[in-house]
């Protein structure tokens, strides 16, 4: 559903992603750790489409996101970390702006606007506008968004950032919904008992390169802790 081939970004002398080669199929949940720096989000804008890799191919369900970025993009939920949101428009208004630019049916928008509003717990909110909205009621704001137009794939970086913690518990169990009937996800996180909890796979990437990959019991072998704690295994292969 996902492959990344080769993929390497420079600015100028400084490479920040170095022959990055990912595949990941379709309903997977799919885990990218790494320290501060290391080339996570630099390599989410660009399977977003917001930044060109400097070499390499990136693909969204078999689509080049370079040679047809609006088709791969139709095809991908994308959530940043620090997503813009215009504050001035109340919930249900920029669900709809969002909708309106994937071109969602408006016989369909009420019905899929009612579902992710009430997933969210923002239906009390939906006529408010958005800059009353606390930040985690924000990051709930964009993912029911990213939902609206039913992609095949979602890439998020660092989902539960202000997250309280009923809510970090709804997105992962929904999460684990979405990848069973299909959806694939690919996220970025700094908080690794979610990467383990959640994820089926895992890799870490430090100073712009992919040092391992697999599941949390696989990359667990690649160190002598196989009984520690995930973040002793992640410290472990990044220093």
């Amino acid at each position: 559903m996902i492959l990344l081939e080769n993929v390497t970004k420079k600015y100028g002398d400084y490479t920040a992603v170095s022959n990055l080669n990912l595949e990941i199929p379709r309903g997977e949940i799919f885990g990218f750790i790494g320290p501060n720096g290391a080339g996570k989000t630099t390599t989410i804008k660009m399977m977003g489409g917001i930044m060109d890799p400097t070499s390499g191919s990136i693909r969204i369900g078999g689509v080049n996101i370079k040679d047809e970025p609006e088709k791969a993009k139709r095809k991908i939920g994308f959530i940043p970390d620090r997503p813009y949101l215009y504050e001035k428009l109340t919930g249900r208004e920029f669900l709809k702006f969002i909708a309106n630019l994937y071109e969602v049916d408006d016989k369909l928008f009420t019905e899929k606007a009612e579902k992710q509003l009430a997933m969210f717990s923002l239906l009390d909110w939906s006529d408010e506008l958005i800059e009353s909205y606390s930040h985690g009621m924000k990051q709930r704001l964009i993912m029911a968004a990213a939902l609206l137009h039913d992609p095949e794939a979602i890439i998020v970086d660092e989902p539960m950032v202000g997250l309280d913690p009923v809510a970090v518990k709804m997105v992962k169990v929904l999460f684990k919904q979405l990848a069973e009937n299909g959806m694939t996800i690919f996220m970025s996180t700094h908080t690794l008992k979610v990467a383990e909890d959640v994820c089926d796979r895992i890799g870490i990437i430090n100073k712009g390169i992919l040092i391992a990959s697999g599941t949390p019991s696989e990359l667990r072998g690649k160190t002598d802790l196989v009984d520690a704690d995930f973040e002793d295994v992640f410290i472990k292969l990044t220093t």
